[in-house]
């Protein structure tokens, strides 16, 4: 017999961190909303998703990619938001304007905050994501929306519509990208050779920061780019400012590379290891 029902709730005072992922889903778990997941959890927040897009895909690339109609994406935020709410968001893959009119949609209808928009446009394995068409409106719509951007170069390149390839140039670039209306840009130097690597972070009127850091020898790099903005909005969700956001994601990253980069995962290029110190779920006041 279950009595459950005869038992006096306990009435809740907290509530978990919750980060909702707007992204396209990764059939091999390394990258999208998987990934996004793996980091959430990971980080101790309690994650969501809205999926724009399905794709076939794997270590060595992506063969297929099956769009969300724009009605059923507004449809999966309506449903997470109404009932469960939102401390942070991460939005990845957008494959069509009327996909990120949705979105912006969505951050105007309820007023979301701590959004961090990574502009997907190229897989790691250099399958282009992002119609042509769409790079314009996700700039005019969703730049200034964001709390930051997080491009690499590869996608920064596609968005100046010029090659970044010294970490001179980066600064540059990165003022350029404010000055196409984004309150923040996280430049992400990944992609530059050497066995060193630069990110450079710009807050309008602020000194612009720079965090170099020894790169890790890894095959198994894919999902990244996701899995960093996924740690940075699950730490704007826990309370801590831009910059700290910034630092303890890259942290989380970096622990993640170097704690997978000795796995074998399919024959290309490989997830990080999200779960290399996970964290219990983190509770918030009600």
């Amino acid at each position: 017999m279950n009595d459950t029902a005869s038992t006096s709730l306990t009435t809740p005072t907290t509530r978990y961190a919750r980060v909702l992922s707007i992204a396209g889903s990764d059939s091999g778990g390394g990258a999208g909303i998987q990934a996004d997941l793996k980091t959430f959890a990971a980080l101790g927040c309690y994650g969501m998703t809205a999926i724009t897009a399905l794709t076939a895909q794997n270590t060595v690339g992506v063969q297929g990619i099956h769009p969300v109609p724009a009605a059923f994406l507004k449809a999966q935020l309506q449903s997470v938001i109404e009932d469960i709410g939102v401390d942070a968001v991460k939005i990845g893959m957008l494959h069509a304007p009327e996909i990120v009119e949705v979105v912006a949609w969505a951050i105007d209808h309820y007023q979301l905050k701590n959004v961090v928009l990574d502009p997907v446009m190229v897989a790691t394995s250099g399958d282009r994501l992002i119609a042509s068409d769409t790079v314009q409106v996700l700039v005019r719509e969703l730049f200034p929306r964001a709390a930051l951007i997080t491009p690499n170069l590869d996608e920064a390149a596609l968005l100046l519509q010029q090659p970044i390839t010294d970490a001179q140039e980066l600064d540059a670039a990165a003022q350029a990208l404010l000055a196409m209306g984004a309150q923040a840009v996280l430049l992400k130097g990944g992609h530059l050779p050497g066995d060193a690597l630069v990110d450079v972070l710009l807050q309008p009127g602020q000194p612009l920061l720079r965090m170099g850091s020894a790169r890790i020898p890894s095959r198994n790099v894919h999902g990244t780019g996701c899995s960093l903005s996924s740690a940075i909005a699950a730490h704007l969700a826990l309370g801590q400012g831009l910059a700290d956001a910034v630092k303890a994601a890259r942290h989380f990253i970096r622990a993640a590379i170097a704690a997978g980069a000795a796995v074998k995962t399919g024959q290309g290029h490989g997830p990080l290891n999200h779960g290399h110190a996970p964290q219990p779920n983190h509770k918030l006041p009600l």
